[in-house]
Parts: C-alpha cells; structure tokens; sequence
C-alpha cells in the first residue's frame, strides 16, 4: 500500500474508532442512539486507554440494561444524576417467559457482569415499588466505580454479588435488605435513606473475604417513624463495617440484628467505629458486634479494602457534590 493511501486509511480508522468509543444517547434523536441498551450493543469491548464513552441525555430511559462479560472498560456518564434516570419495573412475583415468577435475582433493572464498568451522575431504579425483591442493579463484574449516582428500590436495592465495588457521593434508598450480596464494596461518603422500617445490608462475603461493606464517612437518614437495623447475616460470614458515619434516630439502638439464627452471632463480622448522631449508641449495640480500634480502622482504608491480588486502587476519594435525593 502506498504511503499516502496507508496515512488515510490510518486516519480514517482512528476516526471511525473515535466515534465508536464516544457514543451520545439522547432520546431526542440529537446523540446517534436512542436507546442505552443500543450503545452499548455497538461496541465489543473497551481497553484501559481507550475506554468506551457513553454519554446519556437527561431523561428517564425505561429499558432492562445489560452489560456483557466481554465488554469491559465501558463508561456510562450523564449530566445530572437527578434528570439522568435507567429504570425498569421487573419484580420476584412476575413470571418469565417460562412461565415461573422471576425470584430475586431475574429483576435487576440494570446488570453490570464486565469487569472496570464506571457510572457517573446516572440514576439506576427500580420502579415496582414495594412489591417485594425488585433489583435496581447486580454486579457480576470486578473493579465497579459509581460517583454521583442514585440508587432508588425498595427491597434488595443493589445486589453486589461478587467482585469490587466502589461508591463516592451516592444515594441509596430502599427499605429491606437494599444492600446485599456477596462483594467487597466500599462506600465513600454516601447517602443510605431508608424509606421504612426495615434492614439496610445483607452481606454474605465467603469466609475466606476479609472484608465484606465498609461505609466510611456516610450518613443514615429515613422517612418519619421509620427504624432500621444496620444489617443481618444473609450467611454465616456476613461482614459489615460503618465508620465516621452519621446516624439518624431511624437506626435502632441495637444495631444489628441475627435473622433469628442465633449460631450466626459467633461468625458474622459486624462492626463501628466513630459513628455520630442520635442513632449512634455504641453502649445498646448488640454485644456479638464489635467497637474497632484505631490500628483496625486504618486497615479500612478503601485502598487496602479493594486493592487485591492486582493492587486495585479506585482513585481519589469522593465528588465535592452532596448525595442527590430524589
């Protein structure tokens, strides 16, 4: 190939590959996709300096999103997380195409199952209402990071299953179990609202995981009258940890609660450090959970929380922005 024709071929594709990794959707017609979904089926895959860019318009986009193993590196990024909205209605009593009720774990709204996803200024939702388990989100992948988002349910929220997470400056709401799974996540500086009385995390990190939620510098809020528990064990090696956390009057003087099974007490890993405000009694807690010491908090530090075998670190810690509330 001549020289002159080999320098346009290479210009066009690195054009060509420009546009295919930043991607507008818009339901205006303005973006080159309508559809999230859409996007996000027109590239294969990312990479870690070229990660795919999908910017959303402002509005509320109702459509089941999926993100495939392969497609790694992939960014969703709106304006502003309260006009920015992906939200579906699936919930545990209705019945898939084989004809039996989807359960808990067929209703996420949005299922992330590819490894380095990013998420800015979006709101994942489930809209079902309180109907029983109905997922905004499942995360299946590894090294997940949302800044700026809202996460909007009422019973099992966010289901982290497996893998890392991290969430900086995010809005949580829901009422029973509305944090869960099997992941280590980190959550920086996030606004858990709890809409009524209920039970906020549900961890089941195997026993081998170190370290299961951490919440650190994060604040407890809920409708009037509401109370809450900071967690139960949906398995016997449930590890929960809050810190420096402000607590609201809705978090009961308890704490934490065994899901009637007693012989949960003895493995579970629940603890506190620093917690602030009229729910934080640490004289009431539950005596089966734990009051950290300075040495135990420094090893809560989110780098050491998510680092892993590949020394993951998410980056700087959270957004100057407050939690956004519906």
């Amino acid at each position: 190939m001549p020289l002159l024709a080999a320098l346009f071929f290479f210009a066009a594709f690195t054009t060509q590959l420009s546009a295919q990794t930043n991607l507008l959707v818009a339901q205006d017609g303005s973006g080159q996709f309508k559809s999230v979904q859409a996007a996000i089926m027109s590239v294969p895959a990312g990479n870690a300096a070229n990660p795919v860019v999908i910017r959303i318009k402002p509005g509320t986009y109702k459509e089941s999103i999926y993100v495939q193993r392969e497609k790694r590196f992939f960014r969703l990024v709106g304006e502003d997380a309260e006009k920015t909205v992906l939200t579906y209605d699936f919930h545990a009593g209705l019945k898939g195409p084989d004809g039996q009720p989807l359960g808990t774990f067929r209703t996420p709204s949005t299922v992330i199952d590819a490894d380095d996803f990013v998420a800015e200024r979006v709101t994942f939702e489930n809209s079902a209402g309180p109907v029983g388990q109905a997922l905004a989100i499942r995360l299946d992948g590894d090294r997940a990071i949302f800044r700026d988002c809202r996460f909007l349910g009422w019973q099992d929220t966010i289901f982290a299953n497996r893998g890392r997470h991290y969430f900086t400056n995010c809005y949580i709401a829901g009422h029973v179990d509305f944090i869960f799974g099997g992941a280590t996540a980190f959550f920086d500086r996030c606004r858990i609202h709890c809409l009524r009385t209920g039970y906020i995390t549900a961890a089941s990190p195997p026993p081998d995981e170190r370290f299961g939620f951490v919440f650190s510098r994060c604040t407890i809020t809920g409708e009037s009258g509401v109370k809450t528990f900071l967690g139960r064990p949906w398995r016997d090696h449930a590890a929960t940890v809050w810190l420096h956390t402000e607590m609201s009057d809705a978090v009961r003087p308890a704490g934490w609660d065994n899901w009637n099974l007693p012989h949960r007490e003895k493995t579970t890993r629940y603890a506190e450090f620093g917690s602030t405000g009229p729910g934080a009694q640490p004289t009431q807690r539950e005596k089966w959970a734990k009051q950290l010491s300075d040495a135990e908090v420094r090893e809560c530090a989110a780098e050491r929380v998510l680092c892993g075998a590949d020394g993951w670190n998410p980056g700087p810690a959270a957004s100057t922005r407050r939690p956004a509330a519906p």
